[in-house]
C-alpha cells in the first residue's frame, strides 16, 4: 500500500499527523490519523484544521492511560462528505480494478460471479430455499505437441483432449454437476496425431467417449429442510449422490470419481476436545471404484469392489491436520476380499522459515496377489524466502515399503504422484514419469519455483527414486529426474506451458526423456 504510515497520537511521541496515514492498532498503544486525500477523519485524531490543543491533549491523555484491552477497539471512522474522494478510496487498495474472467460456452439463467439486481426468483422449494435457476458449461481444451521416449518407446504425436463441466445449478445450495471428455477414451488414450518417432504410426488416432466421467447431485440438508419446513435450519449438512469425484490428501489417497454418495459435518468445533474448527466426510461406493489391490493391478475393472471411508479435516496443534479411513470390499469373484487404508497428515509453519505437511499412508488385507500391505511417509518441505508467495525453494522426501497403494486412483497412478514434477505425467502425450509406485523406495525430489509477479511460472527440479529391495512391483533400479516447466499466460482465456525431463534409469534399462509444448484455452 502506498504513502501510508502507522503513527503514535500526540502526548506519547509528539508526531504530527501525515496525510494519507493509515490507522493501525496494537495492545497498549494509541494511534490516530487523517488522510487529506481520502477525507475520512478517525474520531479523536488530528487534521489539517487543527483540533484545538486541549481537546486533543485531554483525549491523548486519556487514551495514553489505558492499556491492553481497553485500546484494541476505536470508533468508526466520520468521513467528511464535502471532501470525500471515492477514488482515493480505491487506490487505497492500489487501485484495483475487477477482472474479467473468461465467460463460459454457455449461460442460461442466472449467470456465475455477476452483480444484481437480479429478478425475483421462485419459491418451488420454499420461500427459505429460492430457486435461482442456471445452466453453464465450461470447461478448457487442451492441445499439445510432444516427443516423448517411455520406457524405450518413442513418439512425436500431436494430442488433444476437451473437459467439459456441465452445471445446472438449482438454488443456491443444490445442484446437478456433468463431467464430459469426449475427445478421449479412458485415461491414457487421447485423440492424436502421430506424425514421428519409430514407434509412431504416421496417422491420426481418433479416440472418442460421449459417456459422462461424473454425474452427480449434490445440496444441503438444512437448506432443504429450511424451504421445506419454512424454519431457519439450525445445521448445514452438504451431501452428494451420483457418480462424484473423491479427491482426497491433495489426490494422492484419493483421486477417482466413485458410484455413491458422501455426507459432511462442516465447520464443527468442540470445547472438550480444544478443537475449535474441524470437518467430518463420510463416503461409501457401489461401483466404480478403481483400486489396483483388490481389482489387481493388470486387471483394470473397476466393478469389482465397494467402498466405505471417513476422512476428518482439523485445525489442532498449532497447523492443520487431516485423517481418513477406508475400506474395500470385494465382491463377485473378488468376494470376500477386503483391504483396509490409513492415512494421516500434519501441516504447519515452522519458525516462520518452512513450511511442512508430512503424510503417512497405510493399507493391509487381502489381496488376489498377496502383495496389499504397505506403509509411506512423504514430507512436503518449503522454504520461506524474502519473496514468500513468489520464490520457493522446495524438498520432498518419501520411503516407501511394501506395496503402499493410494484408496482410489482412476488414473492408474501411485502414490508418489504429488513428489515432484518428475513424477507426474501430463495426462496427454504419454510423458515419461518416475516410478511413483512407492515400493520399498526412498528419495526425493528438490526444486526451485519462481512465479516472478504472479503472471508466470518456471521450475527445475532434480529427483531421484533409490530401491532397497526389488519387489517386482515398483524400480528395480534407482532412477534419477531433472525436469523443468514453464508456464505464461498468453491472455485471460490462453495459456502456454512447456516441460521437458530426463530420467536415467539404471540396470541396463533405456532413459526416459521428453519435451513438449501445450496450449491451453479455458472458457
Amino acid at each position: 500500500m502506498s504513502s501510508t504510515c502507522a503513527i503514535p497520537a500526540r502526548g506519547q511521541t509528539g508526531s504530527e499527523d501525515h496525510n494519507g496515514a493509515l490507522l493501525q492498532s496494537w495492545p497498549g498503544a494509541s494511534r490516530v490519523a487523517s488522510s487529506k486525500v481520502t477525507g475520512i477523519q478517525y474520531l479523536g485524531a488530528g487534521s489539517e484544521e487543527k483540533t484545538p490543543a486541549a481537546a486533543t491533549d485531554t483525549a491523548a491523555s486519556k487514551r495514553s492511560k489505558t492499556d491492553g484491552e481497553e485500546d484494541l477497539f476505536r470508533p468508526d471512522p466520520q468521513y467528511d462528505e464535502a471532501s470525500y474522494n471515492p477514488e482515493g478510496q480505491v487506490d487505497i487498495y492500489g487501485a484495483k480494478s475487477a477482472v474479467e474472467p473468461p465467460r463460459p460456452l454457455l449461460e442460461l439463467g442466472r449467470q456465475q460471479y455477476t452483480s444484481g439486481m437480479y429478478d425475483e426468483s421462485s419459491t418451488l422449494l420454499g420461500e427459505k430455499n429460492p430457486l435461482l435457476p442456471g445452466l453453464s458449461i465450461y470447461g478448457d481444451w487442451r492441445t499439445a505437441v510432444a516427443y516423448n521416449n517411455n520406457n524405450g518407446k518413442d513418439v512425436a504425436q500431436i494430442a488433444t483432449r476437451l473437459n467439459l463441466d456441465v452445471d445446472l445449478k438449482l438454488t443456491g445450495t443444490e445442484r446437478i454437476h456433468a463431467f464430459f471428455t469426449p475427445l478421449q477414451k479412458g485415461n491414457a488414450d487421447f485423440t492424436r496425431f502421430e506424425f514421428g518417432g519409430a514407434y509412431g504410426n504416421g496417422k491420426f488416432n481418433g479416440e472418442f467417449d460421449l459417456n459422462p466421467q461424473t454425474l452427480f447431485f449434490e445440496g444441503d440438508f438444512g437448506s432443504l429442510y429450511s424451504g421445506f419446513s419454512g424454519n431457519e435450519a439450525s445445521f448445514d449438512l452438504p451431501f452428494t449422490v451420483g457418480l462424484f469425484p473423491l479427491f482426497l490428501q491433495n489426490g494422492i489417497w484419493a483421486n477417482d470419481a466413485i458410484l455413491g454418495g458422501a455426507v459432511s459435518l462442516p465447520a464443527k468445533n468442540s470445547a472438550a476436545l480444544g478443537l475449535s474448527n474441524f470437518d467430518v466426510t463420510f463416503f461409501a461406493a457401489f461401483d466404480n471404484v478403481d483400486n489396483a489391490g483388490i481389482i489387481g493391478a493388470d486387471k483394470g475393472d473397476n466393478h469389482l469392489a465397494n467402498l466405505y471411508g471417513v476422512t476428518a479435516f482439523i485445525d489442532a496443534f498449532d497447523g492443520y491436520i487431516e485423517t481418513g479411513y477406508g475400506l474395500v470390499q470385494g465382491r463377485d469373484e473378488r468376494d470376500g476380499l477386503l483391504t483396509h487404508f490409513l492415512t494421516g497428515a500434519y501441516s504447519r509453519r515452522y519458525a516462520n522459515t518452512v513450511s511442512n505437511s508430512t503424510r503417512l499412508f497405510a493399507n493391509f488385507g487381502d489381496d488376489p496377489e498377496g502383495k496389499s500391505d504397505g506403509f509411506a511417509i512423504i514430507s512436503e518441505n518449503s522454504l520461506i524466502t524474502s519473496l514468500p508467495s513468489t520464490l520457493l525453494p522446495y524438498a520432498n522426501f518419501f520411503a516407501g515399503f511394501g506395496n503402499p497403494q493410494p484408496l482410489v486412483d482412476g488414473n492408474g497412478a501411485g502414490i508418489l504422484k504429488n513428489v515432484g514434477i518428475n513424477f507426474e505425467t501430463d495426462a496427454l502425450t504419454g510423458y515419461p514419469k518416475l516410478d511413483d509406485s512407492g515400493s520399498n523406495v526412498f528419495g526425493g525430489a528438490v526444486g526451485l519455483q519462481y512465479l516472478f509477479n504472479l503472471d508466470q511460472q518456471l521450475v527445475f527440479e532434480a529427483a531421484m527414486v533409490q530401491p532397497f529391495e526389488d519387489d517386482g512391483i515398483g524400480a528395480k533400479d534407482a532412477q534419477y529426474g531433472f525436469g523443468v516447466r514453464y508456464q505464461i499466460p498468453i491472455d485471460r482465456a490462453w495459456l502456454f506451458r512447456a516441460d521437458a525431463t530426463y530420467q536415467i534409469l539404471e540396470g541396463g534399462d533405456e532413459d526416459n526423456f521428453g519435451i513438449r509444448a501445450e496450449i491451453r484455452r479455458k472458457f
